[in-house]
């Protein structure tokens, strides 16, 4: 037996999570390493889906929005979020896309700050992010100005309303420092918003301690709420009061039911709701947040930073010709550049070892601390060591 294989065996031996594994339906010949994109499937899932399904909608219908709690979900799994991301409860509200709330974000801090217009963006960031804030930019007559996230502290100015960031890195998996790129946005008077997409589920995230002003993620990565779950929307308590987002509908009404021409904010959280939630696919991920009733996050960060560095460990011995790009302060991905990513990737898949890709020449390995084990990191370097021999 290698020292690999001995280590892999004792690490796993050692897991405090390894029974959070049989809670997911994974194939015993699949190495899934792509839970930054889609995390896999809860298996008490579909037996849930399917009382929303022919219960709640085939039975009762029109009745659940009340007595099945339909009306309320999107505060409810909310607060199921909250400390997941170290937010108050009552202070996270669920619906719409990640790009939607980025929008939400952008446009709400361009109104707490009045005579600002400069909009900061991470330059590393997912492109959607950029897009979004170009677009919020074009319509309350900003400007966009993208700067890498270690320059945002003396790229601040006097103009600069809103810096955008990501926490993590969705290309190299380098975290960034929230809580003091946080303090220095709030140093110049402005506003931050965090995307936790590539954070929430893989690591602890403190809003509360950060005095994080707004931040949304995506809940079918690391939160594993299925393809194309709501995102999140977390707003810093003693800014909800002030909260005048830009996509207020009727559900974000104080009286939704009295159909009034005029509109009046709802109290909470619910100001930042817009129109009827997407009830299906906000159950499925209600069901899918049970995997982490009980959940220790510092053992969850613990178990992701060894994944990752014996992950690195593995590739250094086995697959040489693959060089990791990702920095030991990091979520919980490994990104490795080498010759003809692209068909290397595929052939990996080939092989029952699902990564992704990122052009130009990236491999990206997402591990879930829930449900990968260390001798999944282990086969997946040495599959990849005989690919690229």
């Amino acid at each position: 037996m290698s020292d690999l294989t001995e280590r892999a065996a004792k690490l796993d031996a050692d897991d405090p999570l390894a029974g959070r594994r049989d809670l997911f339906d994974l194939d015993d010949g699949v190495i899934y390493l792509d839970g930054n994109s889609l995390g896999a499937l809860p298996r008490h899932v579909p037996a849930k889906v399917a009382d929303v399904l022919t219960q709640q909608w085939g039975r009762m219908r029109i009745r659940s929005w009340t007595e099945g709690g339909w009306w309320e979900a999107p505060e409810r799994i909310g607060d199921r979020i909250a400390p997941l991301v170290g937010a108050a409860p009552g202070h996270v509200v669920v619906g719409d896309s990640t790009s939607v709330n980025v929008f939400r974000a952008v446009i709400s801090a361009l109104r707490m700050t009045p005579g600002r217009t400069e909009i900061l963006v991470d330059a590393t960031t997912f492109p959607t992010d950029g897009y979004i804030a170009a677009s919020a930019a074009r319509l309350a007559g900003a400007t966009v100005r993208a700067v890498h996230p270690a320059e945002v502290p003396t790229a601040l100015g006097d103009n600069t309303a809103v810096v955008l960031l990501n926490h993590v890195d969705y290309r190299s998996g380098r975290l960034h420092d929230m809580d003091s790129l946080t303090a220095a946005v709030h140093n110049a008077g402005a506003r931050v918003i965090w995307d936790l997409s590539h954070s929430a589920g893989a690591l602890p995230v403190d809003l509360k301690t950060s005095k994080v002003d707004f931040a949304v993620g995506c809940t079918y990565k690391y939160l594993n709420g299925g393809p194309g779950a709501p995102a999140f929307f977390a707003v810093r308590p003693d800014l909800l009061p002030q909260l005048d987002q830009p996509l207020g509908g009727w559900c974000s009404h104080r009286e939704p039911f009295a159909m009034d021409s005029e509109y009046v904010a709802a109290e909470g959280i619910a100001k930042a709701r817009a129109g009827t939630p997407e009830i299906v696919s906000l159950l499925t991920l209600d069901a899918a947040l049970d995997v982490w009733d009980g959940v220790d996050l510092h053992q969850l960060r613990q178990k992701s930073l060894a994944l990752t560095g014996f992950f690195e460990d593995c590739v250094a011995e086995l697959a040489p010709a693959a060089r990791s790009v990702t920095p030991e302060i990091r979520g919980s991905q490994v990104s490795l550049s080498c010759v003809d990513a692209e068909r290397v990737m595929g052939e990996l898949i080939a092989r029952g070892v699902v990564g992704d890709h990122r052009p130009p020449d990236l491999l990206r390995f997402g591990f879930t601390p829930l449900y990968t084990r260390f001798v999944d990191a282990l086969r997946a370097a040495e599959i990849l060591g005989e690919i690229l021999a």
